[in-house]
């Protein structure tokens, strides 16, 4: 009896210990998962900050044990050496022009702020960027109320819902430079009261209803100021011609079959995704500039994450109609695009070309701004610092006249180099 008791001890004591070692495996698998799933959607929450994607251990964060109250503390500085050739656009040198102007170093920004989220609902965003001037120095400002995933409300400051190159963080983006179709004004033959267009929105003040529908299927609709990054105040009026606020009305929709494409062009902590963003997006400025005209735009784009690949095409067209009260029955279009890819050639360095096409002039006069470039990334190991240099050449081609070629061009370098050196937590 004593035998086989003694066998009834050791054969209770094993069972025992495979029961603890089973328990254990699962109570690890069960850590392990909610852990995945508390990063998921801190990497949701950090991506939308518009700054930095800061979900890798940048820095520090605070929150609370059920993880309902996050704060994020974070800062972007990106400092520049430029070098700009410009072409002589028909000058006799007797005027002494430069050729070389607009070179040196810049910083554009320098930006400190903090994010997280408040009871559960509520995403917030607060940057300052202290390299700007005026009503930039407030970069944005916002919160998100989430209703539900598929219903999220914003107000404040943040990117207005036009062009995957302005909606991708900043932080993130495969050249030092956004595209010249989309930053620089357009050519109009007529004298305005105010700045001429060009055909990106960028920040305003305003509020929009966004969500994801099925994980596939994104929507952002909202109204804007339509005064643009620099102006925090309310300054808008009834529009003369079709009598509704002189506002901003804007949408976009996208469709991403592999759930939400993370807003990065090119992250070394990132070559595992298989992602892609098809999008279209529209605006309509109403009396925009000073009130002397009103502003459509629309554009279409695309964009895929695949391991160390990105691409992106992008297209877009904007029409400028003058009000009533500018006695000028003439309306003008233009349209531009780009392509651009990356690849990291090691997950430390990242090489990338850009061919940006414009018509700047409109579509009524024929010539057309073709602008290839090339950038080199490299991601300082054992840092968060990113070092970038790229080149940009600004042809000409089509124009009927020499006047008319110099004039597309005016403004613009024929020849860019930057180097770049960001540093971001």
């Amino acid at each position: 009896m004593k035998n086989d008791n003694s066998l009834g001890i050791k054969h209770f004591a094993s069972c025992f210990k495979n029961k603890a070692l089973a328990l254990s495996l699962v109570a690890m698998a069960s850590a392990t998962a909610m852990a995945q799933e508390k990063e998921t959607e801190q990497t949701t929450l950090n991506m939308d900050n518009g700054v930095i994607p800061i979900a890798d251990n940048r820095g520090f964060t605070l929150q609370s044990q059920k993880g309902d109250f996050v704060f994020k503390p974070y800062m972007y500085i990106q400092t520049t050496g430029n070098y700009n050739y410009y072409d002589d656009c028909g000058l006799d040198k007797a005027y002494n022009q430069d050729n070389v102007a607009n070179s040196g170093f810049s910083m554009p920004y320098a930006i400190i702020g903090f994010t997280g989220r408040a009871f559960g609902k509520i995403d917030y965003n607060v940057s300052i960027n202290a390299a700007a001037s005026g009503g930039n120095i407030l970069q944005q400002a916002w919160i998100d109320y989430a209703a539900s995933k598929e219903m999220r409300f914003r107000v404040g400051k943040f990117k207005t819902p036009f062009s995957h190159a302005y909606m991708t963080t900043l932080g993130e983006t495969l050249f030092p430079t956004l595209p010249t179709s989309l930053t620089a004004a357009v050519i109009l033959p007529h004298s305005l009261n105010a700045l001429t267009p060009n055909v990106g929105t960028g920040f305003d003040l305003g509020v929009q209803m966004h969500g994801m529908i099925k994980d596939k299927w994104g929507y952002q609709v909202g109204i804007f100021n339509g005064t643009g990054a620099a102006v925090n105040n309310a300054t808008k009026t009834l529009s003369d011609d079709i009598h509704i606020p002189s506002l901003l009305y804007a949408g976009r929709i996208t469709y991403q079959p592999f759930g939400a494409m993370p807003m990065t062009q090119g992250n070394n902590k990132m070559l595992d995704e298989k992602k892609v963003l098809v999008g279209a997006s529209v605006n309509y400025n109403v009396e925009s500039e000073n009130e002397s005209t009103n502003d459509l735009r629309a554009g279409l784009e695309f964009a895929m994450l695949y391991n160390r690949w990105y691409v992106a095409a992008e297209t877009y067209y904007m029409n400028i109609g003058f009000t009533d009260r500018q006695k000028i029955d003439d309306s003008y279009n233009y349209w531009g695009g780009y392509v651009q890819a990356g690849y990291f050639i090691t997950p430390k360095l990242q090489v990338g070309a850009r061919y940006d096409l414009m018509d700047r002039n409109g579509t009524d006069a024929d010539g057309m701004l073709n602008m290839p470039a090339a950038v080199v990334n490299y991601f300082v190991p054992g840092t968060n610092i990113k070092l970038s240099a790229m080149y940009q050449y600004t042809g000409r081609t089509g124009h009927n006249t020499q006047l008319d070629r110099d004039m597309d061009n005016l403004g613009l370098a024929t020849h860019n180099a930057t180097v770049m050196m960001q540093y971001a937590f």
